[in-house]
């Protein structure tokens, strides 16, 4: 039965939700909904990622302390940034980022941290040389971006996932 039906409950929904969107049910909509309640499904089995293993959870607990200051950090920069309160005149640039990293996972977190980030965004990254490129609303040093990121988020990541 989990061969045809996968997720059932996804499958109702998916139908459902069909039928909600295309009017009135007729034979040609019942017939759509149930293709796509069993066909979605089946998709999305083989798109899932293979299981997750943290290696180190004291050290995930630590980066999201990290995390979290450094977010409230750059709020507060950010905001005095936009409201004119910070001395001098604003640069913004673009930072390339040699990683070591190559979890796939540990990257996706990375993603999300650089670009939940106020004043960074995570642009491009290149899976063949492993360079990242970040884009940062207050260039200062690209090397302290580069040492800020490896140290405080890469290395981390690479202690929880290796």
């Amino acid at each position: 039965m989990s061969r045809v039906l996968p997720h059932p409950w996804l499958s109702a929904a998916l139908a459902l939700t069909w039928l909600l969107l295309n009017g009135p049910p007729g034979p040609g909509s019942l017939l759509l909904a149930l293709a796509v309640g069993l066909a979605v499904p089946a998709v999305m089995r083989a798109l899932r990622p293979r299981p997750v293993r943290v290696r180190a959870p004291g050290a995930l607990v630590r980066l999201t302390a990290v995390v979290i200051v450094d977010m409230v950090r750059s709020n507060i920069d950010v905001a005095r940034i936009i409201l004119g309160l910070r001395p001098g005149g604003r640069r913004t640039g673009f930072v390339a980022i040699p990683l070591d990293l190559r979890e796939p996972f540990g990257l996706a977190l990375l993603s999300i941290i650089l670009t939940a980030t106020p004043g960074t965004l995570w642009v491009q990254y290149d899976s063949d040389t492993g360079r990242l490129l970040l884009h940062v609303l207050d260039y200062t040093d690209g090397e302290a971006w580069i040492r800020r990121v490896k140290d405080r988020y890469e290395r981390p990541l690479m202690e929880i996932f290796a």
